[in-house]
């Protein structure tokens, strides 16, 4: 078959593709992103054409002026390759975060492979569980991007007849991160735990994702999925069987079970609050005796599928954003000029004009123009900061519904851990000041890659850790609270 060059500028890498290869699904490593799903709605897969000739079509061009951009650009999910091309990438340098963080753990002979299967990002280690020392990791985004950002999108996508590609792309994938990992540590493995949320979990086993696509959400079979290497597709020889832990419920997966195991709120006497403000916006309260989660809407707005000019935390993203002098100064990845705002810088960005008075109560921009320049080009439109709220209010409606589930007030929480590589980037303050967790900032610690921290410690235990939290632990539908939408909507306003 006919074999043709993609160059990547500026990142200098070269790729050889076969003839009529969709950009789509060669690109999603590089950083570049499809969260409408390959529908062309979001403009998010833009890349400009600077040598050779992509066709368009007319339904593309139509996009394409649609997105205001000019002649030169190309969106992924619409473009063939036919011919030898160089492109201009905008995004590349994805964030992915390898939590290192120290845990109790009773030492065992051999050596385990933890692995974190998130929506966004996989992330694998090499333990050496005699010291609990990683010995080397494995990152890379999650190949099915290519299909959405969001988990409804991933969802539809396995509805729609891609099923069977997404569970042998993550599988070949994670594959691909232990077969490097052992090139460097030629070691013998006792045991593979994966953990992730439910859809993950469901995709990477090659069950029926349907019972999430519609109300009420229900997983017929949540529990530990086990399998022989063989039967993934990999050249792998482990004591045990590879092991994708439980979800809890609904959307709330085994990436929430080892957040709780990380943090050890399961063993606390005070109530302890964690909230994962990832894709799914997980919420969890609890202590030694009773703990109840939830999952949200929040993700897409934090990791910039809804916001006009958001993207996730690549160079050229707005990563920060602090008041010097009365004007805002921002950070950006990678030292570049602006290209976009992440969640992070979202959440500054809001606090901030609150500050400024350029932002009302209600959300409304006081000079009743549609839009407020940022950094550079980037802007903050009317229904980005809308978007935003609804984000914020799905937040702090679950935390109030959970805690008067417990009947305990907000305040009775003496700590909140905040989990995932998005949150390892926030400005807690400013987190307080939006509204999005009314309690007070010394309450609140950033803690990291919670799943990843709580598959090391499944590598060092059994199964009682897991049956002690699920015992515990109730999964709540927020939705089906009586009270919820009135809550939602008092909680979409700012303080």
């Amino acid at each position: 078959m006919k074999k043709h060059t993609i160059r990547l500028h500026p990142i200098g890498k070269e790729l050889q593709v076969n003839d009529q290869t969709h950009l789509i699904d060669v690109l999603h490593e590089f950083g570049i992103e499809f969260p409408c799903g390959g529908k062309g709605t979001c403009g998010k897969c833009k890349v400009r054409l600077l040598d050779g000739e992509i066709a368009i079509t007319e339904i593309h061009r139509q996009k394409l002026e649609q997105l205001g951009l000019a002649s030169d650009w190309r969106l992924s999910c619409f473009s063939l390759c036919t011919n030898d091309i160089t492109l201009e990438i905008e995004q590349f340098n994805h964030l992915i975060l390898a939590d290192e963080s120290e845990f109790n753990f009773s030492p065992r002979e051999g050596f385990g492979i933890a692995v974190d299967l998130g929506t966004t990002t996989i992330v694998a280690q090499l333990v050496d569980l005699s010291s609990a020392k990683v010995l080397a990791v494995e990152t890379m985004l999650n190949p099915q991007v290519k299909f959405g950002a969001d988990l409804i999108s991933r969802i539809q996508a396995c509805l729609d007849g891609n099923s069977f590609e997404m569970t042998t792309i993550v599988r070949s994938s994670i594959g691909t991160m232990i077969r490097l990992m052992l090139k460097k540590y030629d070691v013998r493995v006792q045991k593979v735990v994966l953990v992730g949320n439910s859809a993950m979990q469901l995709i990477f086993s090659n069950c029926d994702v349907a019972p999430l696509s519609a109300y009420p959400f229900h997983i017929d079979n949540p529990g530990l999925k086990t399998f022989n290497p063989k039967e993934l597709g990999w050249d792998l020889e482990v004591k045990e069987n590879v092991q994708f832990y439980p979800s809890i419920g609904s959307f709330v997966g085994s990436d929430i079970l080892a957040g709780i195991a990380a943090t050890g709120l399961h063993l606390k006497e005070n109530y302890t609050a964690l909230i994962d403000l990832g894709t799914n916006g997980e919420i969890v309260i609890g202590n030694k005796n009773q703990i109840v989660c939830a999952s949200t809407a929040a993700g897409p707005a934090f990791e910039g599928a809804n916001i006009s000019m958001g993207m996730r935390a690549v160079t050229g993203a707005i990563a920060s954003l602090q008041l010097v002098e009365g004007k805002i100064e921002a950070s950006v990845i990678g030292n570049t000029a602006p290209k976009g705002i992440c969640g992070s810088a979202l959440i500054d960005a809001i606090a901030l004009l609150r500050k400024m008075e350029l932002i009302g109560m209600f959300g409304e921009i006081n000079s009743g123009e549609p839009q407020i320049t940022i950094a550079g080009k980037v802007i903050l439109t009317q229904r980005d900061i809308n978007e935003f709220q609804l984000a914020k209010a799905a937040i702090a409606a679950g935390l109030t519904i959970l805690a008067r589930t417990l009947s305990i007030d907000l305040t009775d929480i003496e700590e909140i851990y905040i989990a995932g590589a998005f949150g390892s980037y926030i400005n807690i303050e400013n987190v307080v000041e939006t509204g999005m967790i009314e309690l007070p900032a010394d309450k609140i610690h950033k803690m990291g890659n919670t799943a990843l921290i709580g598959a090391k410690i499944f590598l060092f235990s059994d199964m009682g850790i897991v049956n002690n939290i699920l015992a515990k632990t109730r999964h709540i539908s927020l939705e089906a609270d009586p009270g919820f939408q009135d809550i939602y909507v008092d909680k979409l306003l700012f303080p």
